[in-house]
């Protein structure tokens, strides 16, 4: 039932604001980008800035949007607030009003082919960027789970001036870098065009990829994955199947090693005061969780090998029986 009326959704009405914004961009990056490179070439300065907005931008995404404000897994100092709000703003990935708003419906219905406004089980295509280009039923706007948000007076500056403040962060503040800097297209090839398609493609791949490419060893119960490579590319984030079980642990990562920035970043918040109130899991009830997930996955290949077994045992008797008859 729920495969055939969300395949009676796939044509849904074009959303040509988000189609024209993710089809020109790359075609600028691929075109624009290579072509001013061999004809003019990039200052030191363009590929910083690169570096720092990619970063500021990133991590805007993974602490502030996701982590502080869809799971308040953290409290920040308002001056973090203002940061995570502008550069998120940066990273056109929408306010933070609707981002932590649909992906609070991710959560209490992941996989759910109606309900889940990127659900992997409706294909890559679909929860990496497909769901963006079209106004699905299930992407629509829902603010009754974000009434906390709604109170939050920097959420709500945001999202009432969200067109100004995108269109002067990712446009007008690399102008005005490039400028200072005296390589004004430069920056703005490399630190607007090219850095928004790397922001977008590698936060998309949590929706797609991690919840089809990795491990699972915390829960079945969903597609969600831990993946250490998309870690690297998501400051983090890439250990899912973690997250989507203890969704409020400000962590991703928890083992040492675990590559994890975006909770060091909310760690060194927390030891110079901008950051309080960071929430963990206690490790006992992570522990077993594992250990409860191992015993069914072992239950489950018992059963398997007494019904393997018993079917054995059943054609060796059909093959007897045989043997008998032909006699």
């Amino acid at each position: 039932m729920q495969h055939n009326s969300a395949a009676s959704a796939e044509h849904a009405p074009i959303n040509w604001i988000t189609t024209i914004v993710f089809t020109a961009t790359p075609l600028a990056a691929l075109v624009l980008v290579p072509w001013y490179g061999f004809t003019h070439g990039y200052s030191l300065w363009a590929w910083l800035s690169l570096v720092f907005f990619l970063w500021a931008c990133g991590i805007s995404i993974t602490a502030g949007y996701h982590r502080l404000w869809s799971h308040r897994a953290y409290q920040a100092h308002w001056s973090v607030r203002t940061f995570f709000m502008l550069f998120g703003a940066m990273a056109l990935q929408n306010s933070i009003l609707i981002w932590a708003s649909q992906h609070r419906t991710h959560h209490r219905f992941v996989d759910d082919w109606d309900k889940d406004p990127y659900s992997a089980k409706r294909g890559f295509w679909f929860s990496h960027m497909g769901w963006i280009l079209r106004d699905y039923p299930s992407g629509i706007n829902d603010f009754s789970n974000a009434r906390d948000l709604e109170r939050d007076p920097i959420v709500m500056f945001q999202h009432r001036f969200y067109l100004p403040l995108t269109i002067f962060m990712n446009v007008g503040l690399p102008l005005l870098a490039g400028w200072a800097v005296g390589d004004v297209w430069g920056v703005f090839l490399l630190a607007g065009i090219v850095r928004v398609v790397i922001n977008h493609h590698f936060t998309w791949f949590i929706n797609s990829l991690a919840h089809m490419w990795g491990t699972q060893p915390y829960t079945d119960e969903n597609t969600a994955r831990d993946n250490p490579v998309l870690a690297f590319l998501t400051y983090g984030e890439g250990y899912h199947n973690f997250h989507h079980i203890f969704t409020h642990d400000y962590r991703n990562g928890i083992r040492w090693f675990d590559y994890d920035p975006t909770k060091w970043l909310i760690r060194g918040l927390a030891s110079v005061g901008l950051a309080d109130k960071l929430r963990v899991t206690p490790a006992v009830t992570i522990e077993r969780a594992k250990l409860d997930l191992q015993f069914k996955r072992a239950h489950a290949r018992l059963a398997s090998g007494a019904l393997d077994g018993a079917a054995a045992k059943g054609r060796l008797d059909v093959a007897a029986l045989r043997e008998r008859v032909q006699r």
